[in-house]
């Protein structure tokens, strides 16, 4: 980004954070109130999870259940770790579905046989266990691609596409249902509606694929249907009407069925360009609505979709598309429409080889949701893909989330539904990690949990800078409290579509008396490791924003911890260490205790992603290691070391 760019949007960030107020704030904030733009009150984070050729998950066909879930659950612990609230999950990738459907088979994506059962409902599962972590789940089916090969013959033989071969037709080595023909947007309706009605999903979501994508020298086998129900059209406007009455039917059954289930669409970034049509856009990119005859831009003006998530895969500054362009065309198309803006990131690109300059540079992708903030109509963003979330290419999803997923955040409000009664704290108590919460409610889906070192004012609630965390259950362990301060909190009660009730009644809790605790990660530069030890960010459970690994040796090369102990005395010792069956079932960790060098083995198989007990120890005052994570055991695995933490007991 250039330095005269930078320039404008730090000026224009500077005027919004005293003008742009949160979106259904609870009833304590005033709109006088001053929000911090890096803290937003509300906001959908999410990615997409792909199913389709194994991209994402399941990594690979005829994993066991057991793996596939485990799989799945990894994904989710990834987004929460991330502070993302939802995740879109393609549950039909190629008119084969991933739940029991009598309407088409089996995904093969599942077991590598389209029809094969699984051995579990996997559409159950991946929504009870989103649910659990307080994530929306939107199910992402693509309409009308039946294959990525043309031969109809490798479908099961009881296929609807071979069953009904009029439905289907073959264009660029790949086998699609015919929009043109009502019959197969009935079946296409049909499909997602049996999902809707006995799944609690919380969303139906479109990818961008329509009409195929175009092929040189190759036209649509599209004419006898448009013979037969082109009336009088011409074929382009036609075949924009049949996907419109896909999208508005779609609309209208869903909300019919379910009217908390958001109904929304990822198209391709571009609509039109401004030297074809004055409403399109300053770019000069291929043209989804005489491509793939996507009319976007219609179904946001006619209210047909909950939100528009237009995949704006260029970099800030790109001749053809720039981002900075397009999040600014799209702002102003959903200007009073009542339809959310959510912008498709691609993390793909960031630091990935083959991509341009700009995609080489770790803040590209946190740039862009600089640009966002110019626009408040912009309610979140979606990245592409999960594996890329976690691959974390250059740090550049890392410095993203530095900059901007600080906090947690509330998912956008919609619809007009009332808002719960605020709940009440009914303790607030010290505990050995923290401070455990309990309250009560009635009507709400889930609860935000607020923090302040102080009684609130009425901005405590305006943004994010006070949230802790959301909850579907009525209890909490707030483990972020720091020992020795004195804390009071608030809880709101929050519906099924986001509206949030004002805040409870605060409740406080003093200082616990350990006045001293220091946490040492291993990117601090108290750590201390021989090259022997190699920095990985795999796992999600990871404490900051990588961990490092070694090879067990017959051999001292311990990687340590430093640090500063005030006084002698008694501390106790915690340690952080992401879980994988891959890893030490017998770490050695050496404490530096004022008696001597006392060891303690952890199983680093399972227990991963939360502060473990070593146990209780002298230690002498002084600057010193502390803490060692030695590679000296005949277990086999990785020996991880991670972070550390020192509290005075």
């Amino acid at each position: 980004m250039t330095t005269l760019l930078r320039l404008v949007l730090t000026t224009l960030l500077a005027v919004l954070a005293g003008a742009v107020a949160p979106a259904t704030a609870p009833a304590a904030a005033s709109s006088a109130c001053t929000v911090d733009p890096a803290t937003p009150k509300r906001q959908l984070r999410a990615m997409w999870i792909s199913s389709v050729a194994n991209i994402d998950w399941p990594s690979r066909t005829g994993l066991s259940v057991a793996a596939q879930q485990a799989e799945f659950r990894s994904w989710l612990d990834l987004a929460v770790q991330r502070r993302m609230n939802a995740v879109v999950v393609q549950v039909r990738p190629t008119a084969d579905t991933f739940w029991p459907s009598s309407l088409e088979p089996w995904s093969q994506w599942l077991t590598g046989t389209q029809g094969r059962d699984p051995g579990y409902d996997p559409l159950a599962f991946m929504v009870a266990e989103a649910h659990a972590r307080n994530l929306e789940l939107h199910a992402w089916f693509n309409p009308y691609r039946v294959a990525n090969h043309d031969d109809p013959s490798r479908l099961i033989s009881t296929h609807p596409a071979r069953r009904n071969p009029a439905w289907r037709f073959a264009y660029g080595g790949k086998l699609y249902y015919n929009p043109g023909l009502p019959e197969v947007r009935d079946f296409i309706e049909d499909v997602i509606m049996d999902a809707v009605s006995r799944y609690d999903i919380d969303g139906v979501h479109l990818d961008d694929y329509f009409y195929p994508y175009p092929v040189s020298g190759q036209t649509i086998p599209d004419s006898a249907a448009y013979s037969q129900h082109g009336g009088g059209m011409n074929i382009h406007d036609w075949r924009r009407e049949n996907v419109n009455l896909l999208v508005r039917e779609l609309d209208q059954r869903i909300h019919a069925a379910k009217p908390h289930v958001t109904f929304g669409i990822s198209p391709f970034g571009i609509w039109r360009n401004a030297s074809a049509d004055p409403l399109g856009s300053r770019t000069s990119g291929l043209q989804s609505y005489d491509a793939i005859y996507a009319d976007s831009r219609r179904w946001v003006k006619q209210g047909w979709v909950d939100y528009i998530s237009p995949q704006i895969y260029w970099h800030i500054g790109f001749s053809t598309a720039a981002y900075e362009v397009l999040t600014a065309w799209w702002a102003e198309v959903v200007r009073g429409t009542g339809t959310q803006l959510v912008i498709g990131q691609a993390a793909y690109r960031a630091g990935a080889s083959g991509q341009d300059a700009a995609w080489q540079d770790r803040n590209e992708l946190s740039d862009h949701l600089h640009v966002n903030r110019q626009h408040p109509e912009v309610a979140g963003d979606v990245y592409f893909s999960a594996k890329d979330v976690r691959a974390d290419r250059i740090g550049s999803f890392s410095t993203l989330a530095a900059a901007h997923y600080g906090k947690p955040a509330l998912l956008p409000a919609r619809g007009s539904a009332a808002a719960p009664a605020a709940p009440s704290i009914t303790s607030a108590t010290r505990v050995t990690n923290g401070v455990s919460l309990a309250f009560q409610g009635s009507g709400a889906r889930y609860y935000a949990i607020y923090r302040t070192t102080g009684a609130a004012g009425e901005c405590a609630f305006a943004d994010a800078r006070n949230l802790v965390a959301t909850t579907t259950k009525t209890a909490y362990t707030d483990t972020t409290a720091a020992p020795g301060t004195a804390y009071t909190y608030y809880a709101t009660a929050l519906t099924r579509t986001h509206q949030e009730s004002a805040p409870s009644a605060g409740r406080s809790v003093t200082g616990s008396g350990e006045t001293f605790s220091v946490t040492v990660d291993n990117a601090d530069a108290a750590f201390t490791a021989s090259a022997a030890w190699g920095t990985s960010t795999y796992s999600p459970q990871l404490h900051g924003t990588d961990y490092r690994f070694a090879d067990p040796v017959s051999a001292s090369d311990p990687a340590w911890f430093r640090a500063a102990i005030p006084a002698a005395g008694s501390y106790r010792v915690e340690v952080w260490h992401p879980a994988n069956a891959g890893y030490s079932s017998a770490a050695p960790h050496i404490v530096a205790a004022a008696g001597g060098n006392q060891t303690v083995t952890v199983d680093q198989r399972s227990g991963g992603g939360a502060w473990r007990v070593l146990g209780t120890f002298s230690l002498a005052a002084g600057t010193y290691n502390v803490v060692g994570v030695s590679r000296w055991t005949s277990a086999p695995g990785y020996v991880i070391a991670d972070a550390v933490r020192i509290t005075r007991v």
